[in-house]
């Protein structure tokens, strides 16, 4: 379902032009200053009016990297003024996600959340539902699904290059022995923190997207590192119901970093290491749309495809890996408020990731397969 609030982002002036949909940013942490912020301001036919934050060096923060923006304090004082905003974007800690979407919702603003949506996807399901009953878009930021190697992957496997693909590894692994601190490794559930729910999420929703509905569910997650409170190192095995599985890695515990993805089919294999150059590049502050090389890697990083040798000893082929895009997510919210455009994430889809995150813990916990 579309919604734009208010409607003023359709309003035209005397060229006749659409105006840009006024977004309320909720958030700006590493969430909010380093992916939605900036990726938002690129976006043509978005405006990034106000940003949320009671912290006040945050609130500088945005001033001074977007000086037309308003700062508010906390999120009532959007929901004051909802007539004002065409959209809201949620990019607080993860306990606030579903609270926060179901005030907006209720307010009569479309909502993008990152991820996760919520902790379970019992909330996630209530929460299309409202925003289906309001006809409202609910949409969530799985920016992960732009990422270059995915996108070279998908393109692969949808012109038939691996054959039937067997088995999916996929690993986002870092190498952090030393706690960060912060909501994010709390051991409390309320804050649906650990990595099974943070890195979690991004390698099951890439992992159903390319393979569709799981059937089954195994899982081992660890606390590894002294004092921490939640889980560091995580696996899940997906059987997914057309047969393939996925084998999935999410750790900060890893010394020596594995290929981010290999894939194995009938035909060919596929490996690649290293990860997507766009989160770098943001939190440097690059912005898309100023260079012209956005989201593109050197050939040296390039996968490689082939069968019967492996890629470290030069077997296969080097395989162009396609330039990451995270402005496309933005884009599509943009062309779902004002032309009825499709979600690029629904509420439904993360709900059905959720599933999977869900039995993976109570597998890990259990010591048991899951069954869907």
């Amino acid at each position: 379902m579309t919604g734009s609030g208010s409607g003023s982002g359709t309003d035209t002036g005397t060229t006749g032009a659409a105006a840009p949909l006024r977004v309320g940013l909720v958030g700006y942490g590493l969430a909010g200053s380093v992916f939605h912020a900036p990726l938002i301001a690129a976006t043509e036919g978005l405006a990034l009016d106000t940003v949320v934050t009671s912290n006040p060096e945050r609130q500088e923060q945005a001033r001074a990297e977007f000086p037309d923006v308003r700062v508010a304090a906390g999120p009532d004082e959007l929901f004051d003024r909802a007539g004002e905003l065409d959209l809201i974007v949620i990019a607080s800690p993860n306990r606030t996600h579903v609270p926060l979407a179901g005030a907006a919702l209720k307010a009569g603003l479309p909502v993008v959340v990152d991820k996760p949506v919520a902790g379970t996807a019992a909330e996630a399901r209530e929460l299309a539902a409202l925003a289906e009953q309001r006809g409202l878009l609910l949409s969530v930021f799985q920016n992960r699904r732009w990422d270059n190697d995915f996108l070279t992957l998908r393109g692969l496997i949808a012109d038939g290059e691996l054959g039937d693909v067997y088995r999916f590894e996929s690993r986002f692994e870092r190498w952090r022995p030393q706690l960060k601190g912060g909501w994010r490794e709390s051991g409390d559930p309320a804050e649906i923190g650990g990595l099974l729910y943070d890195l979690g999420s991004h390698v099951v929703d890439q992992a159903l997207v390319l393979f569709g509905p799981a059937a089954s569910v195994y899982a081992e997650s660890d606390i590894r590192r002294p004092d921490a409170e939640t889980d560091d190192d995580t696996f899940i095995a997906i059987t997914h119901t057309n047969g393939v599985r996925s084998h999935l890695y999410a750790s900060a515990t890893t010394a020596q970093l594995g290929p981010r993805f290999r894939v194995l089919g009938s035909r060919a294999g596929y490996v690649k290491y290293g990860l997507d150059p766009q989160e770098a590049a943001l939190r440097e502050g690059k912005r898309p749309g100023t260079t012209a090389d956005w989201g593109q890697e050197p050939e040296s990083l390039w996968g490689r495809i082939g069968s019967g040798e492996s890629p470290l000893t030069g077997g296969g082929r080097p395989e162009p890996t396609l330039p990451g895009d995270y402005p496309a997510y933005y884009a599509a919210v943009a062309r779902a408020l004002t032309d009825g455009g499709p979600n690029p994430v629904t509420a439904q889809e993360a709900a059905a990731a959720l599933d999977v995150l869900e039995a993976a813990r109570r597998s890990a916990r259990d010591s048991v397969a899951v069954t869907l």
